[in-house]
Protein backbone atom coordinates (compact mmCIF):
# COMPACT_ATOMS: atom_id res chain seq x y z
CA UNK A 1 0.00 0.00 0.00
CA UNK A 2 1.21 3.02 -1.46
CA UNK A 3 0.95 6.46 0.72
CA UNK A 4 1.57 10.05 -0.42
CA UNK A 5 1.71 12.33 3.01
CA UNK A 6 1.17 16.35 1.90
CA UNK A 7 2.28 18.59 4.26
CA UNK A 8 4.76 21.91 4.75
CA UNK A 9 5.31 21.37 8.49
CA UNK A 10 8.42 18.47 8.23
CA UNK A 11 7.60 17.16 12.10
CA UNK A 12 3.87 16.31 10.87
CA UNK A 13 4.91 14.58 8.26
CA UNK A 14 7.27 12.69 10.28
CA UNK A 15 5.34 11.69 12.89
CA UNK A 16 2.89 10.33 9.84
CA UNK A 17 5.32 8.65 8.22
CA UNK A 18 6.77 6.71 11.75
CA UNK A 19 3.38 5.37 12.42
CA UNK A 20 2.39 4.33 8.34
CA UNK A 21 5.99 2.53 8.38
CA UNK A 22 5.17 0.14 11.23
CA UNK A 23 1.84 -0.58 9.64
CA UNK A 24 4.07 -1.92 6.66
CA UNK A 25 3.08 0.93 4.65
CA UNK A 26 5.00 2.65 1.77
CA UNK A 27 5.18 6.35 2.28
CA UNK A 28 6.03 8.82 -0.36
CA UNK A 29 6.16 12.69 1.22
CA UNK A 30 5.78 16.31 -0.37
CA UNK A 31 5.54 19.77 1.37
CA UNK A 32 3.12 21.47 -0.64
CA UNK A 33 0.40 20.99 -3.45
CA UNK A 34 2.59 21.67 -6.03
CA UNK A 35 5.30 19.02 -5.18
CA UNK A 36 2.32 17.13 -4.59
CA UNK A 37 0.18 16.66 -7.93
CA UNK A 38 4.68 16.30 -9.60
CA UNK A 39 4.73 13.05 -7.72
CA UNK A 40 1.29 12.00 -8.65
CA UNK A 41 2.24 12.29 -12.19
CA UNK A 42 5.29 10.35 -12.15
CA UNK A 43 4.51 7.54 -9.37
CA UNK A 44 0.76 6.00 -8.16
CA UNK A 45 -0.59 5.90 -4.97
CA UNK A 46 -3.23 4.15 -2.99
CA UNK A 47 -4.27 7.28 -0.58
CA UNK A 48 -2.84 10.52 -0.45
CA UNK A 49 -3.13 12.34 3.18
CA UNK A 50 -3.30 16.30 1.79
CA UNK A 51 -2.92 19.19 4.67
CA UNK A 52 -5.27 21.69 3.46
CA UNK A 53 -3.39 25.12 4.75
CA UNK A 54 0.03 25.51 2.34
CA UNK A 55 2.61 27.43 0.56
CA UNK A 56 2.23 27.67 -3.21
CA UNK A 57 -0.83 25.42 -3.65
CA UNK A 58 -3.13 24.72 -1.41
CA UNK A 59 -4.56 21.64 -0.73
CA UNK A 60 -8.27 21.93 -1.58
CA UNK A 61 -6.43 23.24 -5.42
CA UNK A 62 -3.91 20.13 -5.59
CA UNK A 63 -6.87 17.84 -4.62
CA UNK A 64 -8.59 19.33 -8.07
CA UNK A 65 -5.30 19.18 -10.21
CA UNK A 66 -4.59 15.61 -8.83
CA UNK A 67 -8.34 14.83 -9.72
CA UNK A 68 -7.97 15.31 -13.28
CA UNK A 69 -4.89 12.89 -13.50
CA UNK A 70 -6.36 9.98 -11.46
CA UNK A 71 -9.19 8.58 -8.90
CA UNK A 72 -7.23 8.81 -5.79
CA UNK A 73 -8.89 8.31 -2.48
CA UNK A 74 -8.08 11.32 -0.24
CA UNK A 75 -7.44 11.82 3.84
CA UNK A 76 -7.97 15.74 4.72
CA UNK A 77 -5.46 17.08 7.43
CA UNK A 78 -6.36 20.87 8.32
CA UNK A 79 -5.81 23.25 11.44
CA UNK A 80 -9.32 24.61 10.26
CA UNK A 81 -12.39 23.22 11.46
CA UNK A 82 -15.23 25.49 9.84
CA UNK A 83 -17.63 23.39 8.28
CA UNK A 84 -17.84 25.18 5.18
CA UNK A 85 -13.72 23.71 4.57
CA UNK A 86 -15.56 20.14 5.25
CA UNK A 87 -18.60 20.74 2.98
CA UNK A 88 -16.08 21.71 -0.13
CA UNK A 89 -13.64 19.22 0.66
CA UNK A 90 -16.39 16.73 0.09
CA UNK A 91 -18.04 18.10 -3.00
CA UNK A 92 -14.68 17.72 -4.14
CA UNK A 93 -14.45 14.20 -3.58
CA UNK A 94 -12.53 13.73 -0.49
CA UNK A 95 -12.96 10.43 1.35
CA UNK A 96 -12.05 11.58 5.07
CA UNK A 97 -11.14 14.79 7.03
CA UNK A 98 -9.00 15.12 10.33
CA UNK A 99 -8.36 17.94 12.30
CA UNK A 100 -5.38 19.27 14.07
CA UNK A 101 -4.28 18.18 16.50
CA UNK A 102 -5.38 14.71 15.70
CA UNK A 103 -4.45 11.20 17.05
CA UNK A 104 -2.02 9.50 14.68
CA UNK A 105 -3.59 6.00 15.71
CA UNK A 106 -7.33 7.27 14.78
CA UNK A 107 -5.61 8.72 11.41
CA UNK A 108 -4.25 5.88 10.96
CA UNK A 109 -7.37 3.61 12.02
CA UNK A 110 -9.31 6.33 9.55
CA UNK A 111 -6.92 5.39 6.43
CA UNK A 112 -7.48 2.19 6.60
CA UNK A 113 -10.99 2.40 6.74
CA UNK A 114 -10.87 4.09 3.87
CA UNK A 115 -8.47 1.66 1.66
CA UNK A 116 -10.58 -1.01 3.14
CA UNK A 117 -13.27 0.25 1.18
CA UNK A 118 -12.46 -1.19 -1.69
CA UNK A 119 -11.43 -4.76 -1.26
CA UNK A 120 -13.62 -7.59 -2.44
CA UNK A 121 -14.05 -9.70 0.38
CA UNK A 122 -16.41 -7.23 2.78
CA UNK A 123 -16.89 -9.62 5.96
CA UNK A 124 -15.45 -8.30 9.24
CA UNK A 125 -15.44 -11.10 12.33
CA UNK A 126 -14.67 -10.40 15.89
CA UNK A 127 -14.98 -13.16 18.36
CA UNK A 128 -18.68 -14.76 17.75
CA UNK A 129 -19.91 -11.86 15.81
CA UNK A 130 -19.91 -11.14 11.81
CA UNK A 131 -20.87 -8.85 9.17
CA UNK A 132 -21.46 -9.68 5.77
CA UNK A 133 -21.23 -6.50 4.57
CA UNK A 134 -22.36 -7.78 0.99
CA UNK A 135 -25.48 -9.03 2.30
CA UNK A 136 -25.87 -6.75 4.99
CA UNK A 137 -26.49 -8.79 7.45
CA UNK A 138 -25.35 -9.77 10.95
CA UNK A 139 -24.61 -12.93 13.20
CA UNK A 140 -24.10 -13.83 16.81
CA UNK A 141 -22.70 -17.41 16.94
CA UNK A 142 -24.23 -18.03 13.77
CA UNK A 143 -27.34 -16.71 14.16
CA UNK A 144 -28.99 -13.51 11.94
CA UNK A 145 -29.75 -10.16 14.15
CA UNK A 146 -31.88 -7.19 13.50
CA UNK A 147 -30.05 -3.90 13.54
CA UNK A 148 -31.61 -0.41 12.29
CA UNK A 149 -29.35 1.17 9.95
CA UNK A 150 -27.55 3.43 12.42
CA UNK A 151 -26.76 0.38 14.68
CA UNK A 152 -25.51 -1.77 11.56
CA UNK A 153 -23.35 1.71 10.42
CA UNK A 154 -22.23 1.98 14.34
CA UNK A 155 -20.98 -1.80 14.49
CA UNK A 156 -19.36 -1.83 11.17
CA UNK A 157 -17.52 1.13 11.73
CA UNK A 158 -16.40 0.22 15.61
CA UNK A 159 -15.41 -3.77 14.14
CA UNK A 160 -13.55 -2.15 10.96
CA UNK A 161 -11.57 0.28 13.78
CA UNK A 162 -10.81 -1.98 16.71
CA UNK A 163 -8.90 -1.85 19.66
CA UNK A 164 -8.88 2.25 18.45
CA UNK A 165 -10.42 4.60 21.02
CA UNK A 166 -12.96 6.77 19.13
CA UNK A 167 -13.84 10.11 19.98
CA UNK A 168 -17.68 11.00 20.07
CA UNK A 169 -17.13 13.75 17.46
CA UNK A 170 -15.24 10.57 15.24
CA UNK A 171 -18.41 8.76 15.80
CA UNK A 172 -20.53 11.96 14.67
CA UNK A 173 -18.83 12.63 12.02
CA UNK A 174 -18.64 9.38 10.18
CA UNK A 175 -21.86 8.05 11.10
CA UNK A 176 -24.16 10.95 11.58
CA UNK A 177 -22.20 12.88 8.77
CA UNK A 178 -20.16 16.89 9.43
CA UNK A 179 -24.19 18.53 9.25
CA UNK A 180 -25.73 16.66 11.73
CA UNK A 181 -26.94 19.17 14.50
CA UNK A 182 -27.56 17.16 17.88
CA UNK A 183 -25.55 16.01 20.77
CA UNK A 184 -23.54 13.34 22.45
CA UNK A 185 -26.64 11.60 23.70
CA UNK A 186 -27.73 10.57 20.35
CA UNK A 187 -24.39 8.22 20.24
CA UNK A 188 -24.54 7.31 23.83
CA UNK A 189 -28.41 5.93 23.28
CA UNK A 190 -27.33 3.91 20.29
CA UNK A 191 -24.57 2.92 21.94
CA UNK A 192 -27.09 1.64 24.68
CA UNK A 193 -29.25 -0.34 22.23
CA UNK A 194 -26.23 -1.82 20.31
CA UNK A 195 -24.67 -4.01 23.37
CA UNK A 196 -28.20 -5.28 24.08
CA UNK A 197 -28.44 -6.68 20.27
CA UNK A 198 -24.64 -7.87 21.45
CA UNK A 199 -25.98 -9.59 23.80
CA UNK A 200 -22.97 -11.77 25.55
CA UNK A 201 -20.26 -9.51 23.53
CA UNK A 202 -22.04 -6.36 25.08
CA UNK A 203 -18.83 -5.63 26.94
CA UNK A 204 -16.21 -5.75 23.88
CA UNK A 205 -17.77 -2.45 23.18
CA UNK A 206 -16.26 -0.14 26.19
CA UNK A 207 -16.63 3.56 27.26
CA UNK A 208 -13.26 5.28 27.31
CA UNK A 209 -13.90 8.00 30.20
CA UNK A 210 -13.09 11.58 28.96
CA UNK A 211 -12.29 9.92 25.10
CA UNK A 212 -15.44 7.71 23.50
CA UNK A 213 -16.24 4.04 22.84
CA UNK A 214 -13.62 1.75 21.54
CA UNK A 215 -14.45 -2.63 20.33
CA UNK A 216 -12.13 -4.48 21.45
CA UNK A 217 -10.71 -7.74 20.22
CA UNK A 218 -11.31 -9.22 23.39
CA UNK A 219 -13.07 -8.31 26.51
CA UNK A 220 -11.31 -6.20 28.84
CA UNK A 221 -11.93 -6.57 32.39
Amino acid sequence: MRVLIVDDEELIRNVIKEYLVQEKYEVKEASNGEKAVEEVKREDFDIIIMDIMMPKMDGFTACREIKKIKDIPFLMLSARGEEYDKLLGFDLGIDDYVTKPFSPKELVARLKAITKRGKSNPTYVVAGIKIDDAAHEVYIDEKPIYLTPKEYELLKYFMENKNIALSRENILNNIWGYDFYGDDRTIDTHIKTLRKHLGKYKNLLITVRGRGYKFVAKEEK
